[in-house]
């Protein structure tokens, strides 16, 4: 099976550098990738946060485990008139998360502690700082381990559900074909069958990123043939661009 049509299901990001390995691989390698999200962002109210009791004026720290959670804590916090204090404190789970703060802060005039990678690298700064008031803004969606650490800690702290995630309307890729359907989030693996209850995987090849997203689709009964990260591929474009080049050098 030659790899021609292949899916990104994520939005392309034209002003950012992480879909440049993409394009890359379109260029070299002679496929076609599509860049489709396949799940939309609903965004709370300030209604919406009052009913959950919360207000941004009892916490003195926020902690930041995405991107979206930054822009929706920023956007309520102005609809909601809240004049977010230069005392307060931010924890940013990654770098990434860290340097995307800077939109809405001074780095220099703020308190901020950024992790490595997992939400576990910040436990010890919260557990050092436990009688601060920890807000965490999220989606609808949360890893149960998240709480669960959490409580752990013995810390006063809130959950904040600032959006919620949805499927996209696919439907207009019903009769579309692609060789290979690349997934990042397990609401990407569910948006597929929201939009498809009957999908059949057939010939199509499935990749996923994380183990979240592969867990979700191995419970969806989907076989799936690229794995990421790993050792050897730390990234999806690295083990698509493999993968392809040992499938299209098969002689038909």
């Amino acid at each position: 099976m030659k790899i021609n049509n292949i899916l990104i299901s994520q939005p392309l990001n034209v002003n950012g550098a992480s879909h440049a390995p993409y394009i890359k691989l379109i260029k070299n390698k002679n496929v076609n990738i599509d860049f489709r999200s396949f799940i939309e962002v609903k965004e709370a109210s300030s209604n919406d946060v009052r009913k959950q009791k919360i207000n941004f004026s009892d916490f003195t720290v926020v902690i930041f485990i995405s991107k979206k959670s930054v822009d929706h804590y920023f956007r309520l916090a102005e609809s909601m008139r809240f004049r977010v204090p230069i005392s307060m404190k931010y924890i940013c789970q990654t770098k990434t998360i860290a340097y995307y703060l800077q939109k809405y802060i001074v780095f220099r005039k703020r308190k901020i502690h950024i992790g490595n990678k997992s939400f576990q690298d910040i436990l010890p700064y919260i557990e050092k700082h436990s009688k601060e008031k920890f807000l965490l803004p999220s989606s609808d969606i949360l890893k149960p381990d998240i709480p669960d650490m959490l409580n752990k800690q013995n810390v006063f702290w809130k959950r904040a559900i600032l959006y919620k995630m949805t499927s996209s309307d696919l439907s207009d890729l019903k009769h579309v074909y692609y060789d290979i359907l690349v997934f990042f989030s397990p609401v990407e693996i569910k948006s597929l069958f929201d939009n498809f209850p009957n999908f059949d995987q057939n010939n199509i090849k499935i990749a996923t990123f994380g183990k979240n997203t592969l867990d979700a689709a191995y419970k969806a009964g989907l076989k799936i043939d690229i794995k990421v990260p790993t050792p050897e591929f730390p990234s999806m474009a690295m083990a698509l661009e493999k993968y392809i080049k040992k499938l299209n050098t098969i002689i038909y």
